[in-house]
């Protein structure tokens, strides 16, 4: 019995850590270097805001949902505790998985970026751009080894200076009227193959932008309130991450035309350089390592929680589920940390990183279902808060989900592929698993 509450997570966490956790692991350089990659595949300034609004919409739906089941199961993992609920032990094991990989590959990439916008400012560093990946990531190891409290003030730090950056980026966009912008011309072919290829595309690239907007759900164990504070976070955030997406696309459309947006590989730092002149590139690139190193606190700590929950139902080693006096599952945090490291070292991820849009995609449609799911198996399960407009807003975020899960087949066939063969191999693990499980 001491041992089991040894290797309890503490309720340490408030309102003010969800909607930080959910800005810091939503908002990162994505939004930053995505305005030029859309236009190019849009090609008309009001359709690429029409993607980032309903990339939003979907999302703020989704996150309807899964205000009912964070606060009816308010446990450590998030997605993977409501499938495996609804559909049983292997849909828990694979969405939980699904869920790992998608949120233990973005440390890596992070520190790496982080040290290459560093080099950005200080190009003496160059030769050091690895020695700088590995000492932040140890930095970030030792900060979360040090307790929860810890990690929990960096990330409202950060997640607050980010908000300041962006805000004050949209300000001066639209006090700059240098430029003026003639009326975009009417494109009536929607229609054709290509511009709907481009607009799953796109909207692919958004949701990649938006993923992380679940957050506090990995954490909903450690939450003092979950019952008021998982749903007030995940609408207030969710809607602050999107008005800060939209306006800076409506802020760069009123600095460069979409025709010279769509050439960019950094639209942000090709609107700063117009605005504040030869500063501009050194604005942004600092604004991005604040971005990035609150979204990087953040996905520290959002894989252990996966991992511990794994640990806890017998899908990982059981030890997974130590936690230190601070309140840390140590364990979890070290094997996710070690994965970065690996990674770090090898340096080729992409793959790996661009199927993270497919992945969400699955897990979030399969936790909506759990939840029709659960209504009906499950009707007497406490319920603090209730899917507002049930069940037609959860119908809609399952036919969303698979209508963007088609369209990302058809516009990336690869990483579907590397989904598949990752489904395949997990079964025969997830039997082997439960065969030592039951000893």
């Amino acid at each position: 019995m001491s041992d089991s509450r040894k290797n309890q997570l503490q309720k340490s966490l408030g309102l003010s850590f969800n909607i930080a956790v959910l800005i810091g692991g939503t908002i990162g350089v994505g939004i930053l270097r995505t305005p030029g990659s859309i236009a190019a595949l849009l090609n008309n300034q009001w359709l690429v805001i029409a993607s980032w609004l309903f990339g939003g919409l979907f999302v703020l739906i989704g996150a309807n949902s899964y205000a009912e089941l964070a606060t009816m199961l308010p446990k450590a993992g998030g997605s993977y505790n409501y499938i495996k609920r609804a559909f049983g032990e292997y849909a828990g094991f694979l969405s939980g998985w699904f869920d790992y990989i998608t949120n233990a590959i973005p440390p890596a990439f992070f520190c790496i970026v982080i040290s290459e916008y560093i080099i950005i400012l200080f190009p003496d560093l160059k030769s050091y751009a690895t020695v700088m990946a590995i000492s932040l990531l140890i930095a970030f190891v030792l900060l979360h080894l040090s307790g929860v409290k810890n990690g929990s003030a960096i990330q409202q730090i950060t997640s607050f200076i980010k908000v300041i950056c962006f805000v004050a980026l949209v300000v001066a966009c639209f006090l700059y009227s240098g430029v003026k912008i003639d009326p975009v011309a009417k494109d009536n072919s929607f229609f054709q193959i290509g511009l709907w290829f481009g607009f799953f595309k796109s909207l692919q690239l958004i949701i990649g932008t938006y993923n992380g907007w679940n957050s506090v759900c990995f954490f909903a164990e450690e939450n003092n309130d979950p019952g008021k504070n998982i749903p007030k976070s995940l609408f207030s955030g969710v809607l602050l991450v999107m008005a800060i997406y939209v306006l800076l696309n409506i802020a760069f459309f009123h600095v460069l035309p979409i025709e010279t947006i769509a050439k960019s590989n950094l639209a942000a730092a090709d609107v700063a350089n117009i605005i504040f002149g030869k500063n501009g590139a050194i604005i942004v690139t600092v604004i991005s390592i604040f971005s990035l190193i609150s979204i990087l606190n953040a996905f520290m700590m959002i894989p252990p929680r996966i991992l511990y929950g794994l640990s806890r139902d017998g899908f990982f080693t059981e030890k997974g589920t130590k936690v230190n006096k601070g309140g840390t599952p140590i364990v979890a945090l070290l094997v996710s940390s070690f994965f970065s490291l690996f990674l770090i070292c090898i340096g080729s991820f992409e793959v790996l990183f661009s199927f993270a849009a497919f992945t969400s995609i699955i897990v979030w449609g399969l936790a909506y279902c759990s939840l029709l799911k659960l209504r009906t198996k499950e009707p007497d399960l406490p319920r603090s808060y209730r899917s507002v407009w049930y069940p037609w807003t959860t119908i809609i975020a399952i036919i969303a989900s698979l209508a963007l899960l088609i369209g990302f087949v058809y516009s990336d066939p690869k990483s579907f592929i590397i989904i598949v063969l990752i489904t395949l191999i997990s079964y025969p693990l997830f039997l082997f698993l439960r065969k030592i499980k039951k000893g």
